[in-house]
């Protein structure tokens, strides 16, 4: 089906100017739309849900309006006291008042506001940056830490459990016929099968602590790294989360890493020269000192003395899913060369280090917040 007929079956004012590609995400298929009519303009963002990563787009539509009929009026009644004007994407609903339109192939597709005048970089631009992305976290992860966990459906049930991936792994070298083929084509694959091989034990020290009573579920983002988290383009403050479709009830652990996982490595997730792929410990420092601003009143003694865990955690655990899906034939993280996955497992497992060769300094750190 043309874009274009797409978006005429949505509620949005005015004329469509123009339809194309935007962002670089692994999952949806996005594009922006301009809509003008005589006197203003609206840029929309209209997406194809991937249902090979969300089986139950419904799910995800839920999720998201259960999401911002919460955080939309708090945000409202915080505005005159807050330094910012703090944002949320809201549902531009069908024609037919639906959340979501599903075209004659079965494809399903949905329409989201933009947030205006606002970029998401692919990388930290420096100190006061990453303090504003841990500021946007924090108060994201406030704005959550009340809603009831039982209203929203797990889109993806096991996403961020660590040991569930490392099963998935085992399983891909038992199962998949093609996989130790691909173990046995290079030397980099081999070394980072014994990666991992060294740190299985460490992969349930989250999920352990869960269980143990030490840490519970709150909402998460699921996926906070540096490119969705949107900075005003005019006062250069964090203004919104967004790519929501990860949003459930886990460990915000998880989020804490994951953002200082992205945002404090310069190089990427695609920088093939592994020399360049260092964690910033500045850049962590300020990115943790803009989170504990809004997170602080709800973290207990507990939640920080896991959080340089997660840190390390969730970077072995994305390098663990890149190198899973490579031996898979890379069928959950999108492509454009055969190694692709190759490549990406190798820089998270270097940053995995890099990590860990500084882990007393970041627990100093963390420790002084």
């Amino acid at each position: 089906m043309e874009l274009s007929l797409l978006m005429n079956e949505f509620d949005v004012a005015g004329r469509l100017v123009t339809i194309n590609p935007t962002g670089n995400g692994n999952v949806n298929d996005t594009f922006l739309a301009i809509f003008r009519n005589t006197f203003a303009e609206e840029q929309v963002i209209l997406q194809r849900i991937n249902r090979n990563v969300f089986p139950e787009p419904a799910a995800i539509m839920h999720n998201l309006r259960q999401l911002t009929a919460h955080v939309h009026p708090r945000l409202e009644a915080e505005g005159h006291e807050a330094d910012r004007v703090w944002q949320m994407p809201r549902i531009v609903p069908t024609l037919a008042n639906k959340d979501f339109f599903i075209d004659d192939e079965g494809e399903v597709w949905r329409v989201i506001t933009k947030i205006a005048s606002a970029t998401a970089f692919d990388e930290a631009q420096g100190t006061e940056h990453a303090a504003e992305c841990g500021a946007v976290l924090g108060h994201f992860h406030w704005l959550v830490s009340d809603l009831d966990t039982h209203t929203v459906i797990d889109p993806l049930p096991g996403f961020h459990v660590t040991p569930g991936y490392l099963a998935k792994y085992d399983d891909t070298l038992k199962d998949e016929p093609l996989a130790e083929k691909r173990m046995n084509a290079s030397m980099e694959a081999r070394r980072m099968a014994m990666f991992i091989e060294e740190r299985r034990g460490f992969a349930s020290t989250l999920q352990n602590a869960l269980e143990a009573g030490e840490l519970k579920l709150r909402m998460m983002h699921g996926d906070p790294k540096v490119n969705n988290i949107m900075i005003d383009d005019y006062t250069g403050k964090g203004t919104a989360m967004i790519d929501l479709d990860t949003v459930a009830p886990g460990l915000i652990h998880y989020d804490f890493g994951d953002a200082l996982r992205s945002i404090c490595n310069h190089a990427g997730e695609e920088e093939p020269n592994l020399s360049k792929v260092v964690f910033d410990l500045d850049l962590c420092e300020a990115f943790c000192k803009g989170y504990m601003e809004h997170a602080r009143n709800f973290l207990t003694d507990a939640d920080r003395k896991y959080l340089y865990d997660s840190i390390r955690l969730i970077t072995f655990e994305l390098g663990l899913r890149f190198f899973q899906d490579y031996l898979a034939g890379s069928v959950y993280f999108k492509i454009r060369h055969p190694e692709q996955n190759l490549n990406r497992a190798r820089v998270q497992f270097r940053l995995c280090e890099s990590i860990e060769s500084r882990e007393r300094m970041i627990r100093g750190l963390l420790a002084k917040l």
